[in-house]
């Protein structure tokens, strides 16, 4: 019943953005390194000193999305950008589909990360993830717990798959509806996948003047890999590894498209998570899928008070 609405909301195909200062825009900053560390799955951005922070967008997404976030952050920490291998103009690399299965995206990235803090030393580091940078971000901290010092998922349910169905949706029945989908996307036209993204971006940031940005960077991912990142994200079901997840976890969340409201939003999310009970659910208004775009000092006075709490 929720499949118009999974597509239009939670199909994450962000885009890179200017930092973003208290007035206006600012110029990228400066000293961005890439850490010593090689994967075929994923690179990583350093910038700043401090408490370490990890920053995972979503699917098709650039680092970028959090150059705001480095702005406002990087004086007071070291801030780890995920850059995920066949998006936004990074080359597919290991993610590359080359098989007739699609090769998984987020499940390998949880890996590499885990793999990035232990050969880097970072001391439980705090974890952000935005829609599949959520999901990717969820399976570290419930796979290697001893990683993960803090959690935060922006805009990101654990099981996207039954937002494809009726009550009761599980991976078994939802994965017809996942490989029909990574078909199309598959083996759409790319002026046929470009529109249909178009769309789709159009809903999920209401700031005007991001949305060029947004499209730019979906069409500098690759197609293919954007569809079996999506298809994977549709058979994931992370609420059986919940309780597994000892990082104090923060979920930031939008209202659902209408005809959904606010109090059944708040009532899906309050079901997803019902395995982790310690985490806390903060819905965000007057915003769509990308808050950081379009509520972005909201989002970093809840970062900023996440972070710094005892």
């Amino acid at each position: 019943m929720f499949r118009t609405l999974a597509l239009a909301a939670l199909l994450s195909v962000a885009a890179p953005v200017a930092a973003l200062a208290q007035d206006g825009h600012v110029n990228h900053v400066a000293h961005d390194r890439h850490a010593a560390f090689s994967s075929d799955r994923l690179t990583v951005q350093v910038e700043g000193q401090g408490p370490d922070v990890i920053l995972i967008p979503g699917l098709s997404s650039s680092p970028d999305i959090w150059q705001g976030t480095v702005y406002q952050f990087g004086g007071r920490y070291r801030i780890h950008r995920v850059h995920i291998q066949g998006f936004a103009g990074a080359a597919p690399a290991g993610n590359a589909q080359t098989g007739a299965a699609p090769t998984l995206i987020a499940a390998p990235a949880a890996e590499e990360i885990a793999r990035y803090i232990r050969e880097q030393g970072l001391q439980k580091p705090a974890v952000v993830g935005h829609s599949m940078g959520g999901t990717i971000a969820m399976m570290l901290a419930a796979r290697h717990p001893d990683s993960v010092g803090r959690l935060m998922v922006v805009d990101m349910i654990p099981f996207m798959g039954a937002m494809f169905g009726p009550p009761g949706t599980t991976v078994e029945t939802v994965t017809p509806v996942a490989d029909q989908v990574y078909a199309v996307q598959t083996n759409s036209p790319r002026e046929t996948y470009v529109a249909q993204a178009t769309t789709a971006i159009t809903g999920m940031v209401n700031n005007a003047e991001r949305r060029e940005e947004a499209l730019e960077d979906m069409r500098t991912s690759d197609q293919k890999v954007s569809a079996a990142a999506f298809r994977e994200l549709i058979t994931t079901d992370l609420r059986p590894e919940l309780p597994k997840i000892t990082a104090t976890t923060e979920v930031l969340y939008v209202k659902f498209n209408p005809p959904l409201t606010a109090e059944l939003t708040d009532a899906i999310y309050q079901a997803s998570f019902a395995g982790l009970p310690k985490v806390e659910l903060k819905r965000i208004d007057d915003s769509a899928h990308f808050i950081m775009f379009d509520q972005p000092q909201t989002f970093y006075g809840d970062l900023d008070a996440f972070l710094s709490a005892k």
